[in-house]
């Protein structure tokens, strides 16, 4: 028989889906490929939707990895591991995971107002290092407010779920604009400089200084510590002060959400010339020519591109490898217009571009990007 919760507004929530304002907090989708070696200063994304930054490091080197490590209900998570360790935190440096929630996502939160909602985060942990490490909101929109919180991983190499309750933001200067801009970091942090930690913010929101930025982090150690390794998965962030059941959504939803964000066009890794993917195109000019790229969901802006790898044209089923892709035209976040280079096409000809990487599948790609 399962047991209804309550919310503070009286909402029996287990009757309503949609309550989690985190996306992919199973850690099931990685189109950027399942492992990343960290970069010092770089946004180092690994599981859709999370990165991994830090900066002002001397010798710190490891990697961000999606595993099948999980707890109950959990086949993924997300893995930092230290491969060499920082022989120090100092004042400047800083390290920490986190997802950028859009701001449109976050309008039910009334933030600024005397109707602001608390919100409840619940994760479950796994490190070879105990003590107490901190999670924070920060909000960037009108005036730079944040609200940190502590918890304790207690057992080493243990997966424990934890439960942290925020205070609602009534602060005059609050409010979240309605866009597809940054609505707030939630972040979970790693490794703090004393530049960084100390502001007093772990008591309620209060506008935003670099003292406060992960203050209540009580280690640094999972960088400081050769192999050393924390895992993160199950993560949700819910309007209330209850946590509630982890809220489960099938692979389709959550690769279609992901995708708002960053989308991956590449072969599936199957035999030579058995591609499913591909553009078709028509060449305007000796050489020349344009394909267009409909993104499966509406993304959040109009996205970058890159692209590497070999990509091959079919024309009466011969193959001509295009010289370098021209860059985008029109682009908008429904679709984009490819134009390029190629050998052996004539105005007028239509034909199938497809990645084509021989004997290294999943060598070639597009992708398009419009992370926050």
């Amino acid at each position: 028989m399962a047991v209804s919760r309550i919310n503070e507004a009286g909402l029996n929530v287990n009757q309503y889906g949609n309550r989690n304002l985190i996306i992919n907090g199973g850690m099931q989708v990685a189109q950027r490929g399942t492992s990343k070696t960290l970069v010092n200063g770089q946004v180092n994304f690994c599981t859709d939707r999370w990165n991994l930054y830090y900066a002002g490091f001397d010798n710190f080197a490891g990697t961000l990895t999606q595993e099948s490590d999980g707890p109950d209900g959990f086949a993924n998570s997300l893995k930092i591991t230290t491969t060499t360790a920082e022989s120090a935190i100092a004042s400047d440096e800083y390290a920490y995971i986190a997802q950028l929630v859009e701001a449109q996502n976050l309008q039910q939160l009334a933030y600024g107002t005397s109707a602001a909602k608390q919100l409840t985060l619940s994760f479950y942990v796994k490190s070879s290092i105990t003590g107490t490490f901190a999670c924070g909101i920060f909000k960037p929109d009108n005036t730079a407010q944040i609200h940190n919180l502590t918890y304790t991983i207690d057992a080493a190499n243990t997966w424990e779920r934890k439960t942290l309750t925020f205070a609602a933001n009534t602060l005059s200067g609050g409010a979240i604009d309605n866009n597809n801009g940054i609505g707030f970091y939630v972040s979970w942090h790693i490794a703090a400089g004393s530049s960084y930690k100390g502001g007093g913010s772990t008591s309620g929101w209060s506008a935003y200084a670099q003292a406060k930025w992960a203050d209540g982090l009580g280690t640094d150690a999972v960088m400081t510590t050769t192999n050393a390794t924390f895992f993160l998965t199950g993560c949700q962030l819910e309007v209330g002060d209850t946590a509630t059941d982890f809220e489960h959504r099938s692979i389709g939803q959550e690769l279609a959400l992901c995708q708002r964000y960053y989308y991956l066009l590449q072969e599936a890794g199957l035999a030579n010339d058995v591609n499913e993917t591909g553009i078709t195109c028509c060449s305007y000019g000796a050489n020349a020519f344009f394909g267009t790229v409909y993104f499966p969901v509406t993304m959040r802006a109009t996205p970058t591109m890159s692209a590497g790898g070999s990509w091959a044209t079919r024309n009466n089923n011969n193959e001509a490898l295009p010289s370098g892709f021209g860059g985008l035209q029109r682009a908008s976040p429904r679709s984009v217009l490819i134009t390029g280079a190629a050998t052996s096409v004539s105005a007028g000809d239509a034909f199938w571009l497809e990645p084509f990487s021989g004997t290294n599948p999943n060598t070639s790609f597009m992708n398009f990007s419009s992370e926050l």
